[in-house]
């Protein structure tokens, strides 16, 4: 079985679909408020997604100039790298995870959501589970 190359393969299609799911809409892309170079930021990172993804599919199903291993490291790190820049984006002045009135995360146990949740505890975790898995296929198969 390759459950962790599905795995990662999930996450890559995840950050694919989800700008799209979040940013294409009246508080976003959509969003009279914006300034055409805002929204030439967001339609950057929507994009942005798209190529995240799609390398590390390419890369973890397609590419075969590289060894079984530099192939999982590399799709796992592609698949990763739109989520790792949300972590600190907070940071940024003005910045904040939701627009008021607009689309939230969803609430967990009563808990609310935010991109950083997200990273933690869904995209990161489903990541690193999905390695270990290919690592140690690609392990027992070269013993």
């Amino acid at each position: 079985m390759r459950i962790g190359k599905f795995l990662i393969s999930f996450i890559a299609i995840f950050t694919i679909v989800s700008p799209y799911l979040a940013d294409w809409n009246e508080t976003h892309i959509y969003n009279p408020k914006w300034t055409a170079h805002a929204k030439f930021h967001n339609a950057q990172t929507m994009i942005f997604g798209i190529l995240l993804g799609l390398i590390s599919l390419y890369t973890l199903w397609i590419r075969r100039d590289i060894s079984a291993k530099e192939k999982l490291n590399q799709a796992t790190l592609f698949a990763s790298l739109y989520w790792l820049a949300q972590m600190p984006a907070i940071l940024f002045p003005g910045t904040a995870f939701a627009d008021e009135g607009g689309i939230q995360m969803p609430t967990v146990f009563g808990f609310q959501t935010n991109q950083l949740i997200m990273c933690l505890f869904f995209v990161l975790p489903i990541l690193t589970i999905g390695y270990f898995i290919e690592q140690k296929r690609i392990s027992n198969i070269k013993n």
